[in-house]
């Protein structure tokens, strides 16, 4: 695809984001047209479709932001090929895909809005993408999900469990990847949950989860979960880690739950002779909301390589909660008050850094703005896209 192509399907891909219910009517437009060819392929779907248009969304600009790294948005589409796997969607579903991008988009714009420039440029992007996702699909023989049930279930927040379940046989995950679940109170309607602990050969694995105001599944994983609820777990997707061929240390920035994909990678490092230094900023908006503070600096205490800031955006807890703010353990760093990606940002660049950020996506974006303002080099900041 060239240059031009690129900034018309860019722009016109702008033009759905900015305008209102934009993404909703072309996803809606876009499962219309599939399920127009094959109806079928609605059965392989949950009856709520609610997180779809976002899903979508995601995926199509992540494909947009990197159509010149094609390497990293192949890998992103094969990884998440073999996600839809659990669905029952095949390889040869995607060519449907492909075109109902296209007719998504032809319909969206409608004939004064489109053009056969815009026409090629999408049908070269839906064909890019079903034909790496086709791949994705084709290459994966494992099976598309595990069993695993739940072992542990302790509710440290109000709105905020950890819970603990363990399979028959280990889930083939890395530590700093994602996994899609399903619960048994919310059948087929996956979400994607990051485990914060790595692998071991017990086949357990710890989810930390947060209720979603008026959301579907967290609430219910939260507040109705017992010990003996059996999940399905499909296979990993991302790609946080530490690069060790670098030689480079490490800058870790997680919020909230968000922490869980750092965590993992951080328990992971603690079993190895030699690591880079590790600085690990755990935010939240309030003291309570650093609720894993204490494990992580038991973790650094026998690992000198890590250093954990805790930093809250607000120095007292709020009022419903009983407690006033723990101090921090003897030792430890004391916590900071602001903004995570200021506080951060006000050390300094962290160029020479791997970085890491970890947790929701406007948390994410206004991290990497506050770095990069600073003069942190984009390319090394990392954060998955789901």
């Amino acid at each position: 695809m060239d240059a031009r192509s690129a900034a018309l399907v860019r722009a016109n891909y702008r033009s759905v984001i900015d305008a209102p219910n934009g993404p909703e009517r072309l996803v809606s437009a876009f499962y219309a047209h599939m399920f127009g060819e094959n109806p079928r392929l609605r059965e392989l779907f949950p009856p709520a479709m609610d997180m779809q248009p976002k899903r979508v969304m995601t995926a199509v600009q992540f494909v947009l932001d990197h159509l010149e790294d094609w390497d990293r948005a192949q890998h992103f589409l094969e990884q998440l090929a073999r996600d839809h796997r659990k669905y029952g969607v095949e390889a040869a579903h995607y060519d449907i895909a492909g075109r109902a991008l296209v007719a998504a988009f032809r319909t969206y714009c409608g004939i004064g809005g489109w053009s056969d420039e815009l026409e090629a440029g999408w049908r070269d992007i839906g064909i890019l993408i079903s034909a790496s996702m086709a791949i994705g699909a084709n290459s994966d023989t494992s099976q598309p999900f595990w069993e695993a049930t739940v072992v542990g279930h302790r509710q440290v927040l109000e709105d905020l469990a950890i819970v603990r379940l363990q399979s028959q046989t280990p889930i083939p995950y890395q530590a700093g990847q994602y996994v899609p679940v399903s619960v048994p109170q919310r059948p087929k309607m996956w979400r994607y949950l990051s485990p914060a602990i790595p692998t071991n050969p017990y086949g357990e694995i710890e989810f930390h989860v947060r209720k979603v105001e008026n959301g579907w599944v967290s609430p219910a994983i939260v507040a109705e979960t017992e010990v003996g609820d059996v999940w399905q777990i499909a296979g990993p997707l991302g790609g946080l880690h530490v690069d060790r061929d670098t030689g480079s240390d490490v800058l870790m920035i997680g919020s909230g739950t968000g922490i869980a994909p750092l965590r993992a990678q951080l328990i992971e490092m603690g079993r190895r002779g030699d690591n880079p230094r590790v600085h690990f900023f755990m935010g939240g908006q309030y003291p309570c909301d650093l609720y894993d503070v204490q494990n992580m600096w038991q973790l650094s205490l026998s690992n000198p390589w890590l250093t954990v800031i805790p930093v809250c955006e607000n120095a007292s807890n709020p009022w419903w909660y009983p407690h006033p703010p723990a101090d921090p353990p003897f030792g430890m760093h004391r916590r900071l008050i602001g903004n995570l990606g200021a506080v951060v940002a006000s050390f300094g660049s962290w160029s020479d850094r791997q970085i890491q950020i970890a947790g929701s996506a406007r948390m994410i974006a206004a991290t990497t703005r506050a770095l990069v303002a600073v003069g942190t080099p984009e390319w090394s900041i990392t954060a998955d896209p789901v």
